[in-house]
């Protein structure tokens, strides 16, 4: 498999981080909470937890000797993510890990004072959780997943490998997704360049899923884009299962779509993420406040094609696309 590095909105900035090979050692065991927006059974966030655990042990930080973790998974559903925001707070943590927008859009609601390190958020300015990314000034800081370009990327990838398609069917839950007008003017961009109508999809519950996709092929040329979201993540076995039954060109955010069937995938590699996540922790356990510590910017970008899929759909995947595949599922 090839990977492209991509340099970071602060010139690298995660690359000079300290290493630090012991943890301290005050003899005071440390309380991290963890906030995790998919199931506890999605075996995608699972690992990436364990890489996170991983990753801090590495930095001398051991459970059940100087570190206690509570873990809680929120399922993408506001009312149990809520809930578990308020059992976590109510454990004055030192630090709380935070994945996905939703949660924690819920976790700075309830806090202003615990350290909120998050993952897997789409534009943490918008959502109000940092003044900016160099000095986010509050309690939160962390590390972004997507960039306002990849709409565009989307729109370009998903024509190129299904050249029939005319029109492209936004699917997101306006209660989980990353907000749309994040992505859109890369979007509308490369829509009017390529002759492409764009229409917003929105569901709110897993059994509107079918309706949207169903819609598509009902006039030559539909196709869709599974937005970012934790709606659609915890869902993405259905919708994929969907979208091969009404036989509906789709390009998805991440590779885990792809590895389980998906046609075609663009985004970042959230299990880098949850290995670097370690350090900003570490640091902030060590005395630093996140209002110093800059937001990163994703360094990784996954393509993945599903040959089988494409196959499946009567597709003839371009040579130069392959090539530039980082891999090609067969």
């Amino acid at each position: 498999m090839k990977r492209r590095q991509f340099i970071t909105l602060f010139g690298g900035a995660a690359a000079t981080w300290p290493i630090t090979s012991h943890a301290q050692q005050s003899g005071k065991t440390r309380l991290i909470g963890v906030l995790m927006g998919y199931a506890e059974s999605d075996r995608t966030a699972r690992s990436e937890v364990a890489a996170f655990r991983g990753g801090l042990a590495k930095l001398g930080w051991t459970e059940g000797s100087n570190l206690r973790i509570e873990l809680r998974w929120g399922n993408a559903d506001p009312d149990r993510i809520r809930t578990s925001a308020k059992e976590l707070i109510e454990l004055r943590p030192d630090v709380i890990l935070s994945h996905t927008t939703l949660v924690t859009g819920v976790l700075a609601r309830e806090t202003r004072t615990i350290p909120i390190v998050f993952v897997g958020v789409g534009d943490p300015i918008a959502s109000g959780f940092a003044a900016s990314l160099a000095r986010p000034g509050g309690n939160s800081t962390g590390f972004t997943v997507e960039t306002p370009a990849h709409g565009g990327k989307w729109v370009e990838l998903l024509k190129e490998i299904a050249p029939r398609t005319v029109r492209m069917a936004l699917l997101f839950n306006p209660a989980t997704a990353v907000p749309l007008q994040f992505f859109m003017p890369s979007i509308q961009a490369a829509a009017s360049s390529l002759t492409i109508q764009i229409s917003n999809a929105p569901v709110h519950a897993k059994d509107e899923i079918e309706g949207v996709i169903a819609a598509q092929p009902r006039n030559p040329g539909g196709g869709l884009i599974v937005m970012p979201d934790s709606f659609n993540t915890v869902n993405r076995e259905p919708i994929i299962a969907l979208a091969a039954r009404y036989r509906v060109p789709t390009i998805y955010f991440n590779r885990f779509f792809s590895e389980l069937g998906g046609l075609i995938s663009y985004g970042t590699d959230y299990a880098e993420q949850f290995r670097q996540v370690p350090e900003y922790i570490d640091r902030i356990l060590k005395g630093e406040k996140p209002a110093d510590l800059p937001i990163q910017a994703p360094t990784k970008f996954e393509l993945v094609i599903n040959l089988k899929t494409a196959k499946a759909l009567d597709l003839d995947v371009p040579p130069l696309l392959l090539g530039r595949a980082d891999e090609v599922i067969e």
